[in-house]
């Protein structure tokens, strides 16, 4: 089994227009912009990530903002809802909050005995706000929200899929533990992770497969604290058959993909070296910063890059 897994590293996924959707994340839900980079393989997007005031693994939404891209289908073999942390006591305040902003589908519920606030993003992605109670990690109080009442950070995710066992097998050699089951959901943890540590499995055997595209999750990454522990982390999941890319340099992480029994694209990436590798902590975000190979082409790739602001 697995034991260099702590929980979420980061979570990826598509939008249709890169300024609706910064202004989403920044403005409505008050999260840091940390960096502003493009696709390492289509440089004519975006790659815009969100999170806390430094990053921390376990806090970062990312997107590719595919310009009128297609919205995606929801369905089964995908993440179904990004669930974020907030703290005991505070879904008044962003039910009022998310009104008056004109987010759709809100609806308060009760799961796994948290009281949770579910919504939907600019191109129909599921959130879920599920109030934690002694969350120690410091918030970031952008866009006017103050700390009693804004985001922690990621607390997990939720998955749909046809037939939850074999996932359930893997997450478990990943250092989940079962928890509790509730419905169609089972929920899995990692005991003393980084607070981004749940993965609820629902079991949906009669509905159809999902199609990716703008509010689909591309991909949800598993932290790990450094390159050696990624390379065993590679070699156990390549000795139980997985097949696993090669390490792959993301500037700010290093990444490792692989495809899993229900379909979801898995990375596990690096705490190490951070998003204050390139940029002082207290101006993340507010450049465009390109990989070296890119460099050259600034004045090309910058001129077809629409501004996030008006």
């Amino acid at each position: 089994m697995i034991k260099d897994i702590k929980g979420l590293h980061h979570i990826t996924s598509m939008a249709s227009n890169a300024r609706r959707n910064n202004t989403f994340f920044t403005d409505t839900l008050g999260l840091r912009r940390v960096k502003k980079t493009v696709n390492f393989d289509d440089p004519n997007v975006y790659h815009l990530y969100y999170g806390d005031e430094a990053g921390t693994p376990g806090t970062v939404m990312t997107y590719f903002p595919f310009a009128d891209v297609m919205r995606g289908r929801p369905g089964i073999g995908e993440v179904s809802e990004t669930q974020f942390a907030v703290p005991k006591g505070s879904l008044s305040f962003w039910h009022e909050r998310l009104t008056a902003q004109g987010v759709s589908n809100l609806q308060i519920g009760t799961a796994f005995g948290a009281d949770r606030l579910h919504f939907s993003g600019p191109d129909g992605e599921r959130f879920a706000l599920i109030e934690a109670d002694g969350d120690a990690r410091k918030a970031w109080t952008g866009a006017g929200i103050a700390d009693g009442v804004a985001i922690q950070g990621f607390s997990g995710a939720k998955f749909r899929l046809h037939d939850t066992a074999a996932t359930a097998e893997l997450l478990e050699f990943m250092g989940y533990q079962r928890a509790e089951t509730e419905g169609d959901v089972t929920r899995f943890v990692i005991p003393g992770g980084n607070g981004a540590d749940v993965i609820d499995l629902e079991a949906l055997p009669k509905t159809p497969f999902a199609r990716q595209g703008a509010g689909s999750v591309h991909h949800i990454a598993f932290a790990v604290e450094n390159r050696a522990k990624q390379l065993d982390v590679r070699k156990a999941l390549m000795d139980t058959g997985y097949q696993v890319t090669p390490v792959i340099d993301r500037d700010y992480f290093w990444a490792i993909y692989f495809r899993t029994p229900g379909g979801v694209l898995f990375e596990i990436a690096t705490n190490e070296p951070g998003f204050d590798r390139d940029e002082d902590t207290a101006h993340l975000g507010e450049i465009l910063k390109l990989p070296a190979r890119f460099e050259p082409y600034r004045a090309q790739i910058e001129a077809g890059l629409t501004p996030l602001a008006a």
